[in-house]
């Protein structure tokens, strides 16, 4: 059965490579690959997949992905997408941390990527277009976008998105948007789905806890596997969420207990730092956290816990997106939550508007960023430029500049 899904297979690895930004500058990949290329899904149906990741926790865009492949094969084909997808990300970030252990790196290059944050504001100034033509189209929906835009920003708090959501949905339940005439077939509910995911949990921190107290040799590896587990089953807003969580539980906790930190805070966020030029899920810093958390035993106790956490973050929002999707699509043909998705989709456009600006704070006023994100945009939305050659081009341009 995955043999004739082999090309869409293809497109993800490519996709995997080349995906640069985070969530929203990867839904600028996505509507470029996906849509206009491969046709493999509308914009409207990219809108409402990311719309409807983005109210549950874990990472959005790894989520969205892993969805178009749900549709398109089933949960074979899912699974075997979410690992291509995890893939690059995942090895980058494990060889990392065992550059950064074993050679003591305090600053590695990145020459090679000093065009990638605007680039990536291009992305997502190009989702954010595309977008709005599908979703804003009448003063409410302008005044949910404008309103979500300037909410992310000021308050930039993961739990700001699905407080955003939320208000937003209630806002257009007051239209009078009646639900299409052709119903869709009941989709049917698998709650192994959700079973496992308590399953897993409970598993886990039963594990965790006798490792803890019967001072296994390598009790390190269980309690990562919990707490990365916990982190992938609460943590809202993307990557950047994890920060502070991490920070809490792997530096600050154990020293709070008269322990030495896990890993230290300068390790962290040199993590933090090399996973935003790094293409794929954000998320894959916790691959280099868990690493480096299992360095002091070994070769290949570093590796195992890379393995660990990242099946530890992944797992939990992978189950709970196949366990609450099913019920979504069952739920979305009453009229509150078709009325709703109307708000949610206009919140969207305005959190990925918000996602841009902030990613461009971030960075030196230049002129030459704005021309990188300006070429960028003019490119995805005025050419059939793959936007994979996009990005290599920029990468290329890093590299030539600073040679």
């Amino acid at each position: 059965m995955l043999l004739r899904h082999t090309p869409f297979l293809k497109a993800v690895f490519l996709y995997a490579f080349t995906a640069f930004g985070g969530p929203q500058g990867h839904l600028g990949m996505m509507m470029k690959t996906f849509v206009q290329k491969r046709h493999d899904l509308t914009e409207e149906e990219l809108v409402e997949y990311n719309s409807f990741c983005q109210m549950l926790p874990g990472p959005s865009s790894t989520q969205t992905v892993t969805l178009i492949a749900y549709k398109r094969g089933g949960i074979p084909l899912a699974l075997v997408t979410l690992l291509l997808w995890m893939f690059p990300a995942t090895l980058i970030m494990t060889i990392v941390s065992f550059i950064v252990y074993y050679f003591n790196t305090k600053d590695i290059q990145q020459n090679l990527f000093v065009y990638v944050k605007p680039m990536s504001v291009g992305f997502v100034a190009y989702a954010a277009v595309r977008m709005m033509r599908k979703s804003v189209n009448h003063p409410a929906t302008w005044g949910i976008m404008i309103g979500s835009l300037l909410a992310t920003w000021y308050f930039q708090s993961p739990w700001v998105f699905p407080a955003l959501l939320l208000v937003s949905g209630t806002i257009s339940n007051f239209s009078n948007n009646r639900i299409p005439g052709v119903q869709e077939k009941p989709q049917k509910i698998s709650w192994v789905n959700l079973w496992l995911f308590v399953a897993i949990y409970v598993v886990a921190i039963i594990f965790s806890e006798a490792a803890r107290t019967g001072q296994w040799e390598h009790r390190r590896a269980f309690n990562l596997f919990e707490n990365f587990y916990r982190f992938g089953s609460i943590v809202f807003g993307g990557g950047q969420a994890l920060l502070p969580m991490m920070f809490y539980q792997f530096v600050q906790h154990p020293v709070a207990m008269g322990h030495p930190a896990v890993i230290t805070s300068s390790e962290l966020l040199t993590g933090f730092g090399i996973v935003q030029a790094v293409p794929g899920p954000v998320f894959s810093v916790c691959t280099y956290t868990g690493g480096l958390a299992m360095s002091q035993f070994g070769p290949m106790w570093q590796l195992i816990g890379c393995i660990v956490a990242s099946v530890g973050v992944f797992l939990p929002s992978t189950l709970l997106l196949f366990f609450f999707f099913p019920i979504y699509q069952n739920l979305k043909q009453h009229v509150v939550i078709f009325r709703a998705l109307e708000g949610i989709n206009a919140a969207i456009v305005g959190i990925i508007w918000a996602s841009g600006f902030i990613l461009f704070e971030t960075m030196p006023f230049e002129w030459t960023n704005l021309l990188v994100v300006v070429i960028t945009f003019c490119l995805l939305y005025f050419s059939k430029v793959p936007a994979p050659l996009i990005v290599l081009g920029w990468l290329l341009m890093g590299l030539a500049m600073n040679v």
